[in-house]
């Protein structure tokens, strides 16, 4: 298992529309589902990664 600290991961910079900017800000913060902005990124990221491979699972294309 690997374990980052903030300090290991790279920066990345992207665009994105304003609108997604203020959708993603509405579940950021006390009492809500993600802690940063940054959170809620890596963590739709890595859903989306894990739907994809789901996908090349049911392909025949796992370890591509």
């Amino acid at each position: 298992m690997n374990i980052y600290c903030e300090d290991e991961m790279p920066k990345v910079t992207v665009e994105i529309p304003q609108h997604i900017i203020d959708d993603v800000q509405s579940h950021v913060g006390d009492g809500r589902k993600f802690v940063s902005f940054s959170d809620a990124v890596r963590t739709a990221l890595r859903k989306m990664l894990d739907q994809l491979d789901e996908i090349d699972r049911r392909r025949g294309r796992a370890g591509q």
